[in-house]
């Protein structure tokens, strides 16, 4: 595609989701990173989410911080750019 004089690439939007627990948050970091670093997507965004905590009967935590409830998980979502 040319608009005016400069020549422009034609991008197509992906996503990549990651799913981890809040009590191992440093190896969703480093298997993002390591993805991030790999992959040399072009990153648009990252956003992500911690799921509702539901009872974990005897089960204490270990996530960020000590409860009578489960780990939650995190999903990570990385919009990025790749050539089309």
């Amino acid at each position: 595609m040319f608009i005016g004089s400069h020549r422009t690439h034609a991008t197509m939007q992906q996503i990549k989701l990651f799913k981890g627990i809040e009590n191992d948050l440093a190896a969703l970091e480093a298997g993002v990173n390591a993805w991030l670093a790999e992959s040399g997507a072009d990153v648009v965004s990252i956003f992500g989410n911690i799921a509702a905590q539901t009872p974990g009967g005897d089960v204490k935590s270990g996530g960020l911080s000590r409860s009578d409830f489960a780990p939650s998980d995190v999903l990570l979502v990385v919009h990025y750019r790749v050539p089309s």
